[in-house]
């Protein structure tokens, strides 16, 4: 049996046949150097250390001259060289490497069977694929609704083209494993493109999109890289969302495309009949979707009339929509946005199947009110039921006689019109009462899962503890809550995503929602990933800022206290909080009473739990009566669960004669929020 010295292994290897392997009793083992299962003919340690190889492995080369990568040689190392990670990613497969791999220092990185596989398709030595028979993705038995896989070269859907199906797991088009090394192409007449790995990162000349990995046809002293898929585009293609075929059309100057409004190289496709110019990318547009920004349904239009509008601002970028091109439309409220805001996070919005494009009923959420019992001389319902309260409500404004009570929906003071119970203390803001009783929304971790779940139904719920993993503030109001795990929404954090604008108290201008953003918050200093800007002031706010209370009421005032970022009391010694009694930033947003002169913080105001009712009630499973939320102000019992005192927030039975009492973190269990 042939002996071998090899590098990396202190001992010599012995070439083992499977008649050999199974005698030695491994019939299963693992190949040091790739880490997958060693089969026949392999190389083992003399000395029986459990060192194995494949023989393709035993035998690649430290150094490796791959025609796909020609400026630099692929280098064979024994671990990735990220001592940070440990590990990386391979460029061909786009698996994890964790062992010997090759890798070259423009940063790519190959499993060596993925190195060696790729050097032989390079150099049309395709004795792998003698053995293997072509599919036709119309009559293979692996065609799953056409969900087969992509090609490992052009990393397009295998159901395409026939294709080849490896054992060692690869997939490959037929055409692509044809592809020639070299290529004259329209699109850059000054030198010929030659087929390698995309390693600067290039994006697509024709189509603009960055490929992750795969094959690209490139020129390097242009900097230019093209998909394979883009280099031999199809001449007519057809597609549901459009009523006619388009047609290829190559273009040497750049173009506008009409359906999404962004420039064009090259590759361009035409309808004759509608006389518009598309991007290819562009011809599968969804045509109807449902935005996590909006309420209704949005249509993808090509052109809409001016007059239409009140605003031609994108609800997601704030910025002017050109409506001699293509956008997402909503007509009911002159709503609109560019094609690609509205696509570009996959999590922002659902497309609506073609069998529900008809049905107006999406556009109308179901509200909450479920009978109108009497209306007023302006439409409005003055008393009506509501799914969430057992007894009738009636609409009132006066503030007055109910200033001091909260909304039992957002748990905010009550303002403007509200709804009230004149049998029990259950008020609601008008709003909070004509919310729908479900709402989409965008990708959130799912507890369910354990993962992150792209936009899925938020039912409306109430009478539960929960915690607003937005805001992470603890509440017993209305919430929102994904059907499938425990992710529950606040009102407040609903209302600030479904406002084209916000408007704060003491600032002319409205605040407009930027989803991608990194800075610091203007009213507290926090660092923030999405914010609240003032398009016309260099001012911008956290979500935990702006959803914050402009009216609450506390114990050290007996006037309501105001939001506000005034510089109240200029000089540098009123700069105090009159609650905690320590130094505050005149910067930064404080509560303020302009009859008394108090201002304190905001978190000294708001206290741990601002957003749970106080007298509300809880059923809680061992004892026998309702328990209600109350804060113990002159005397502290001690809980009967931990019989440490009740000095905050406690529940507390109120049943004569029973001296039940309890923090209510020891009541309500935490997996319940």
């Amino acid at each position: 049996m042939e002996e071998l010295k090899y590098y990396g292994h202190q001992h010599p290897l012995l070439m083992l046949n499977e008649e050999r392997l199974i005698g030695n009793g491994n019939g299963v083992v693992d190949c040091s150097r790739c880490g997958e299962k060693v089969s026949a003919p392999c190389f083992s340690c003399v000395e029986c250390c459990g060192f194995y190889l494949h023989k393709t492995c035993a035998e690649a080369p430290l150094e490796l001259n791959h025609p796909f990568h020609r400026h630099h040689p692929l280098l064979l190392l024994r671990n990735p060289p990220y001592t940070s990670y440990g590990r990386c990613v391979c460029d061909f497969c786009y698996e994890t490497c964790e062992k010997f791999i090759y890798h070259c220092s423009c940063g790519l990185d190959f499993h060596i069977k993925c190195a060696l596989f790729t050097f032989n398709i390079a150099e049309s030595n395709l004795k792998e694929l003698e053995h293997v028979v072509l599919e036709d993705p119309s009559f293979s038995s692996k065609n799953d609704g056409g969900n087969l896989g992509n090609c490992f070269v052009c990393w397009e859907p295998l159901a395409i083209y026939t294709y080849f199906s490896l054992d060692c797991g690869f997939n490959l088009h037929k055409k692509c494993v044809e592809l020639p090394l070299k290529l004259d192409h329209l699109c850059h007449r000054k030198h010929p493109l030659v087929l390698q790995f995309n390693s600067e990162r290039l994006s697509c000349k024709t189509c603009q999109v960055t490929p992750e990995r795969g094959f690209v046809y490139g020129c390097s002293p242009c900097k230019l890289a093209i998909h394979i898929d883009c280099a031999w585009p199809l001449p007519v293609i057809e597609d549901k969302s459009h009523q006619h075929p388009f047609t290829l059309f190559w273009r040497q100057i750049p173009f506008t495309c009409d359906a999404c409004g962004t420039e064009g190289q090259h590759v361009a496709y035409t309808c004759g009949t509608c006389s518009i110019i598309v991007h290819k990318k562009c011809i599968s547009l969804p045509r109807i979707i449902q935005h996590v920004l909006h309420v209704h349904r949005v249509f993808h239009m090509y052109f809409i009339h001016k007059e239409y509008f009140e605003s031609l601002n994108c609800v997601r970028c704030h910025e002017v929509v050109n409506t001699e091109h293509g956008s997402y439309f909503c007509s009911d409220c002159n709503v609109i946005f560019h094609v690609n805001c509205a696509l570009i996070d996959k999590d922002f919005y659902r497309i609506v199947s073609q069998e529900n494009e008809d049905d107006k009923s999406l556009d109308i959420p179901v509200n909450s009110i479920t009978k109108v019992l009497e209306t007023n001389d302006d439409g409005e319902a003055t008393v009506i039921e509501h799914f969430k309260h057992k007894h009738y409500l009636m609409l009132s404004d006066n503030i007055k006689e109910h200033g001091d009570k909260s909304c039992d929906g957002c748990l905010l003071l009550i303002s403007a019109k509200f709804y009230h119970c004149s049998r029990c203390d259950f008020f609601l803001h008008q709003s909070c009462a004509e919310l729908p009783k479900m709402k989409l929304f965008s990708k959130h971790f799912c507890g369910e899962t354990k993962s992150f779940s792209g936009s899925k139904s938020f039912i409306l719920t109430s009478d539960c503890m929960f915690k607003c993993r937005p805001c992470e503030y603890c509440s017993n109001g209305f919430s929102y809550k994904c059907n499938e795990c425990r992710f529950w929404l606040c009102l407040r954090c609903f209302d600030l995503l479904l406002q084209d604008a916000v408007k704060i108290p003491g600032h002319k201008h409205p605040l407009l929602l930027y989803i991608d953003f990194e800075g610091q918050c203007s009213a507290c200093g926090r660092d923030i990933k999405w914010e609240f800007r003032c398009k016309d002031c260099n001012i911008h706010f956290c979500h935990w800022c702006v959803m914050q209370p402009t009216r609450v009421r506390h114990k050290c005032d007996e006037h309501i206290l105001a939001l506000t970022y005034d510089k109240v009391n200029d000089y540098a010694k009123y700069h105090y909080c009159d609650i905690c009694e320590k130094e505050r930033d005149p910067k930064h947003w404080f509560y303020h009473c302009k009859t008394c002169d108090t201002s304190a913080h905001m978190n000294c105001v708001l206290g741990e739990y601002p957003f749970i009712k106080l007298g509300s009630t809880y059923n809680e499973g061992n004892h026998e009566h309702p328990l209600t939320f109350v804060k113990k102000i002159h005397y502290y019992p001690k809980c009967i669960k931990c019989d440490k005192p009740c000095e905050d927030l406690s529940l507390e039975c109120a049943e004569p004669g029973c001296n039940y009492i309890a923090h209510w973190e020891c009541i309500i269990p935490m997996e319940l929020w």
